[in-house]
């Protein structure tokens, strides 16, 4: 039996605080999956092919540890409950991990890639020790869909600010710390994010609590937990979608900073930025700066770099955006429909970037505002619909296991990470890719190309065919919530 404390909405500070666990593990997270495959080619000095066998390692086994998580999670029982005393156990031990997976000892070439594979290795099992509880405490927070709506966009607010921060200031802010050596510089921001990220976790772990809870302990077996998440389509079918997902965004991700480096046009990213004013911009920043009596903010003068910078700024602007409209569309639309529509739409932006020329940076840069805004409408429903799957479970089988159900749709997060990194990994291996070489072959140039186009888009357009076949619609949804309400308060 399942009963739900005292029914009252979510506060603002308590949506906030639980926030801050997404903004604190996505500084991390959003680092692995757009730097990753970088960092170890062209800061660690690692070759690609085995930087690719490192990254997918690594994630697939974090991804399967995932399972072995919302087993333990789920059995775990503490005054605090089940998932929030995670998020304090793992809270040091994920900024000290994190900083390590980021240094760069100076090793043979072997040891440099047993050394990333242990770290990385030890980021996704501690990752999934700390995310997989945060996530499944969205669903326990409140049994109100509507409000779990809406707290899923609080969530997700602060994830495109964690992924502002990276995309478009990390290499600036490396080359800046680090005067130039990135070595230095990555050490010194990630020194910096693993201590915001142990406060934030420390903040959502104080001002969360758990609502949706059991009146007695549940006594399911191991093997009826996975037999009942086997027997629900929903699951099924979100976890197939959050695969693809993730494959589409490490490996577009991964891949942006190469697409700007070796196919756009320098000489045309120079004159664009001299024309919506990025530059001066920068100037009058630096000058402020100076002018407090600071050091200069040494901002990269090559093109490609801000540009790039610029380039993520602006799609996560719009994803922002996109994320205001998606709690209103949602309530009056369903989650299913509008995530398939605005999934599809986002697939063909993506799809355009392969048809545009190397000189074409205006067009690439509203096509990635397009892409922003479309793509920014799904993210807080991805994470609602996974925790209406939990509501389904439990209305199906007159059980409820969260941390199963949100351990399995992590596992794809981590499974869909790896396979995209390493694609990435393998696309610049196979084609002949030279770290830091000015001029790339055809071949590598046309793949790069690629990967942020033609296979993305096919990867998000799969995804919404997926969403076709997902039963929880706007009708399913308001009586699965009623009945849920009716049996907790019996």
């Amino acid at each position: 039996m399942i009963k739900e404390k005292r029914i009252r909405k979510l506060s603002i500070s308590e949506k906030i605080g639980y926030s801050l666990g997404d903004l604190a593990a996505n500084l991390i997270f959003q680092t692995l999956m757009t730097f990753l495959a970088y960092f170890y080619t062209d800061v660690y000095k690692i070759p690609a092919g085995k930087a690719s066998i490192v990254i997918f390692t690594g994630g697939i086994v974090g991804a399967f540890f995932n399972v072995v998580m919302g087993l333990i999670a789920d059995r775990t029982s503490t005054r605090w409950g089940k998932f929030r005393p995670w998020i304090l156990w793992t809270s040091v031990p994920f900024g000290v991990i994190a900083l390590l997976a980021f240094s760069t000892p100076d090793f043979s070439e072997s040891g440099k890639v047993i050394y990333a594979l242990v770290t990385y290795l030890l980021l996704v099992l501690v990752y999934s020790a700390n995310n997989l509880p945060y996530s499944a405490l969205s669903g326990v927070m409140t049994g109100d869909m509507a409000d779990r709506n809406s707290l899923s966009s609080y969530r997700f607010v602060a994830v495109m600010i964690a992924q502002f921060i990276i995309q478009s200031l990390l290499l600036p802010l490396t080359i800046s710390l680090g005067h130039g050596d990135k070595v230095v510089g990555f050490e010194k921001v990630m020194l910096f994010f693993a201590a915001i990220g142990v406060a934030c976790f420390l903040i959502t772990f104080l001002t969360t609590r758990e609502r949706v809870i059991s009146a007695r302990q549940e006594n399911s077996s191991v093997s009826q937990d996975l037999s009942d998440l086997v027997k629900n389509r929903p699951w099924t079918i979100m976890l197939s979608l959050t695969v693809l997902i993730f494959i589409t965004l490490s490996l577009k991700g991964g891949m942006y900073i190469y697409y700007f480096k070796y196919y756009l046009n320098p000489v045309a990213q120079t004159a664009f930025l001299e024309e919506v004013g990025f530059n001066h911009f920068i100037k009058g920043l630096n000058q402020f700066i100076t002018g407090l009596g600071l050091g200069k903010f040494e901002w990269p003068e090559d093109a490609p770099t801000s540009a790039n910078s610029l380039f993520n700024a602006c799609g996560i602007i719009m994803m922002i955006a996109g994320i205001m409209f998606s709690k209103p569309l949602a309530d009056k639309f369903g989650k299913r429909n509008v995530f398939g529509i605005f999934l599809a739409l986002s697939a063909l932006c993506l799809i355009m970037f392969n048809f545009y020329s190397g000189d074409s940076i205006r067009v690439v840069f509203v096509t990635q505002i397009f892409h922003g805004f479309t793509y920014g409408v799904t993210i807080p429903l991805l994470w609602a619909m996974i925790a209406d799957v939990a509501d389904y479970g439990e209305w199906k089988n007159n059980r409820r296991a969260t941390a199963i159900i949100f351990s399995a749709m992590i596992f794809g997060l981590k499974a869909g990470l790896s396979i995209g990194g390493a694609i990435g990994a393998i696309l610049l291996s196979r084609s002949g890719y030279i770290a830091e070489k000015a001029g790339q072959t055809v071949e590598t140039v046309s793949g790069i190309r690629r990967a942020v186009s033609i296979y993305p888009g096919i990867l998000f357009i799969l995804g919404a065919v997926l969403v076709v076949w997902y039963e929880i619609d706007k009708v399913m949804e308001l009586k699965i919530e009623k009945e849920l309400k009716q049996r907790r308060n019996a």
